[in-house]
């Protein structure tokens, strides 16, 4: 297969081709109903001590996009003995006002509130949710926007003084894995990656340049937490010169960001339990776990 879009339409088919998979149990970090945390005990029992896996699902922020799409991917993560929590969020809807432009992407502030408040309350629903895992070995990943959020999270306590959402240290964190993020918010605003969200999830092009110190990775370094990037250079969705620009901005603020660039892989197969590019991703998880 040669032509981009239907390598890309054929890798979205499989990845969401997998029913999805049941938590083994779900807690709420709030009131609203996307204020939920699906918990994904390590399979084959024995994993007392297991890595704690935070995952993040893409979707550009959208709603239609849920956490649901990602459950296999959990289910494929906990098959390796990994504990997950699997991070549902506000993310943006059709506006009335909107008509038919369909669904915005994210919602300011409440997607990155609920970021926030998620992995602020983590700790203490794990004790009760997932008693194998073991906080002290945490690993943030996520997947497109999700990545970014990983990335965001990730570097909260170097967001500019005054941020409602920053904390006085960094997170407790083994690393991060980013796959395919929307990790660098000028490159993507200049691809038009996922037809604009970048602009609509900060509230406009009018807004760009008073919330991207708050909302862009790229302007968040560095963070001090090890993290690595996964990329499919065939990726069309969110291209490889985002990541790369991500990478960049990461060596020029004295930070060194692993970027891994798989081979004939697109932006899905990264999530798809039955693609190889899957593999990879719980490979990096572990680097950073163990």
């Amino acid at each position: 297969m040669t032509d981009p879009a239907e390598r890309d339409a054929a890798e979205e088919a499989s990845a969401f081709s997998h029913p999805p998979v049941a938590p083994d149990t779900t807690a709420a970090y709030g009131t609203h109903p996307d204020q939920v945390i699906d918990f994904y005990a390590p399979r084959g029992g024995g994993h007392t001590g297991a890595p704690l896996v935070v995952l993040l699902h893409g979707g550009a922020w959208r709603a239609p996009y849920d956490r649901m799409h990602i459950t296999p991917f959990a289910d494929f993560l906990a098959r390796r003995g990994f504990a997950v929590a699997n991070v549902e969020y506000r993310r943006g809807s059709l506006l009335p006002q909107q008509g038919g432009a369909g669904p915005v992407a994210g919602r300011w502030p409440d997607t990155f509130d609920d970021v926030a408040a998620a992995l602020d309350a983590l700790p203490s629903l794990v004790r009760d949710a997932v008693p194998q895992a073991d906080p002290r070995r945490t690993v943030l990943a996520g997947h497109s926007a999700g990545g970014h959020l990983a990335l965001w999270a990730a570097a909260r306590h170097v967001l500019p003084a005054g941020s409602p959402w920053r904390t006085p240290g960094p997170a407790a964190l083994r690393g991060v894995v980013a796959l395919a993020p929307i990790a660098h918010f000028a490159t993507a605003v200049e691809l038009g990656v996922c037809s604009g969200a970048v602009l609509q999830l900060l509230g406009g092009e009018g807004e760009l340049e008073s919330r991207c110190p708050h909302a862009d990775p790229a302007a968040l370094l560095p963070t001090g937490i090890a993290t690595a990037v996964v990329q499919g250079r065939e990726d069309i969705v969110v291209p490889q010169a985002v990541a790369e620009a991500y990478v960049d901005a990461a060596a020029r603020a004295g930070e060194t960001v692993g970027l891994t660039l798989l081979e004939g892989v697109g932006h899905f197969p990264l999530i798809d339990p039955a693609a190889d590019a899957c593999a990879v991703v719980a490979e990096e998880i572990a680097q950073l776990a163990y």
